[in-house]
């Protein structure tokens, strides 16, 4: 390994390169000039981006393209600090695109007393809202009460959690007694309820927010460099070295950079035994998520479900199905990228819509597709991890490496600035100033942000513009935000009659957010594989429209197709073929 000390300094930053339809786009240099789209790096031109980073110096190296990873990146691109993003697999390919999709404050944290954290991630949500408001949604999250004194002391801890968040207005929450619960949510079985009460929280696209932090801080001249494993770090801040090796070309690159952040989420301890020896710091928590067809479990909001454990589930609609979880329990087996659903957490997750819902039990034949996801917790010491905080935590390590880990999904911006406060306090040699942002919290709003009013007025707008089904718009809204139309530029004609999956989809995939395979493509960008249930019949297609994009032969298309499919199979809890429609 070369030393740091004998690399050349930071990159040039030429204008940018505009591409040509058609033909690889390189990665761009420095800031995205105003009015080009925010783009990752095109995978067809991996090359010239290694080319780059192999031997340069840049000031902070971010392990980890997850929200945490992306939204550290924004905050350094944002204030002219130059970054480089490596991941060991797709951007968001772990937990942050394996949560619940909830943009909310941690009600139930409240509960045990961490008012901090509640307070800090309940405010945020505002924020995250006006940053993307495709990708943060508001609808009513409805708390079935079985006693009507129950009923009361919820209503005041619901009170009391919307006076933390700052809520106000027509958001304010409802109570329902048991016939308008009946009327407004009839999936319930009200009859076993007193009431219920109904409260403000957002729906999101984990994934989606991924990538929309990591074009824009793209757009400010962060690297963001996908299946490239960091596999050794040396020296100590601020002069370290990383080292990297490509998982698509099998090249490696070295660099030299000012200082190191570890936001790799449940490999946080891997990443922070490439620095130093030492004792892990996180436990890992299994949840799991169930996909049904919306018309098995018809829920017109999002449903708080009770457990037999006293955990809390949701059930949340999305395009045309329910989805269900999530379970919290100790995962022994440490970090994977593909964790296990098993039978049990089938039975569990029926046993818990049965006890609410008036619904006929769920069966492994109603299972359309399920996910399963790593939280990263703080280890102190409680054995069961939902009596862990989900407050977020950042560490210096011995060589200068700055750890961050724990937190939610709500609150990623809020860690992104802790990790900014402890970058400034280790080196002077950048400016890491807080950005006055009171005129836009949060900043600049994210690509596909720029929306006059709610998702509803833009889905009205396109359907008026573009002349397509209702439905066939909200999904493309939910995804692109304010840019359908750039995408539907690319290909406006559906890849199969009838699916709802336009042909510009893959091209914008691959072009403008870095998609490098047909499981980055499904699972992470058009977000077919749990929500459509016509995927399988699309893998080819897909995998048809990516490679000749791609100059991917006969044989890498087959391989793709049975790559997603067999992992689609794995997902279910029976190892079986998904249920799926046309």
């Amino acid at each position: 390994m070369r030393s740091p000390a004998s690399w050349p300094g930071p990159w040039p930053r030429p204008p940018n390169a505009r591409a040509c339809a058609g033909e690889p786009v390189p990665t761009p240099l420095g800031p995205s000039p105003v009015g080009v789209t925010p783009a990752l790096p095109d995978v067809r031109a991996r090359g010239a981006l290694l080319d780059e980073l192999d031997g340069a110096t840049v000031d902070v190296v971010v392990v980890g393209a997850g929200i945490t990873g992306a939204g550290v990146a924004r905050e350094l691109a944002r204030r002219g600090v130059s970054v480089a993003v490596f991941d060991a697999d797709d951007a968001a390919s772990g937990t942050s695109s394996r949560s619940s999709k909830l943009i909310h404050g941690g009600l139930r944290y409240l509960a045990q007393g961490d008012v901090a954290t509640v307070r800090r991630t309940a405010r945020e949500r505002a924020v995250v809202h006006r940053l993307a408001p495709h990708l943060a949604e508001p609808r009513w999250m409805v708390m079935p009460v079985a006693r009507r004194r129950s009923l009361a002391t919820f209503r005041a801890a619901v009170t009391t959690y919307e006076k933390l968040g700052g809520v106000d207005g027509d958001d304010r929450h409802r109570v329902w007694d048991r016939d308008e619960l009946a009327r407004e949510e009839p999936v319930v079985a009200a009859g076993r309820f007193a009431g219920a009460v109904a409260f403000r929280e957002y729906v999101t696209d984990d994934a989606r927010l991924v990538l929309a932090n990591l074009r824009q801080a793209a757009a400010a001249g962060a690297r963001i460099v996908t299946h490239c494993p960091v596999v050794a770090l040396a020296g100590e801040a601020p002069r370290h070295a990383v080292v990297a090796r490509c998982s698509l070309t099998g090249r490696r690159v070295e660099l030299g950079c000012r200082a190191v952040v570890n936001a790799a989420g449940p490999w946080v301890d891997a990443v922070r035994r490439l620095e130093a020896p030492g004792d892990d710091r996180l436990v890992v928590s299994r949840g799991i998520h169930l996909c049904v067809a919306w018309e098995r479990l018809p829920v017109h909001h999002m449903v708080a479900l009770s457990a037999p454990d006293r955990r809390t589930l949701f059930a949340i609609r999305r395009d045309a199905v329910t989805y269900v979880g999530t379970t919290d329990t100790r995962d022994p087996a440490g970090p994977r990228w593909w964790p296990q659903i098993t039978g049990d957490d089938l039975a569990y997750v029926a046993e818990t819509v049965a006890a609410t819902c008036d619904v006929a039990p769920l069966t492994p034949d109603d299972v359309t597709a399920a996910w399963a996801g790593l939280r990263p917790l703080i280890d102190s010491g409680q054995a069961d991890p939902t009596e862990i905080s989900r407050r977020d935590e950042v560490w210096v390590g011995p060589r200068g490496v700055v750890t961050v880990a724990g937190g939610k999904l709500t609150g990623y911006r809020l860690m992104a600035l802790d990790v900014v406060d402890h970058l400034a306090g280790l080196t002077d040699e950048l400016d890491l100033r807080r950005l006055d942002d009171e005129t836009e919290p949060g900043g600049p709003r994210l690509p596909g942000g720029d929306i006059d009013g709610e998702l509803d007025d833009l889905v009205r707008a396109l359907v008026d513009t573009t002349g397509l089904e209702p439905g066939v718009v909200r999904r493309l809204a939910v995804l692109y935000g304010s840019e359908v139309p750039e995408v539907l530029a690319r290909g406006a004609d559906e890849l199969v009659p009838s699916s709802g999956v336009m042909s510009g989809e893959v091209d914008w995939a691959v072009t403008v957010e870095g998609a490098a395979d047909l499981t980055d493509l499904v699972y992470r960008r058009l977000r077919l594989a749990w929500f459509h249930p016509g995927v399988d019949g699309l893998l080819e297609p897909l995998a048809r429209r990516m490679g000749e994009l791609c100059a991917w032969s006969s044989d890498r298309i087959a391989a793709e197709v049975a790559a997603v499919a067999a992992r689609r199979r794995a997902e279910t809890p029976t190892g079986r073929e998904p249920t799926t429609g046309g």
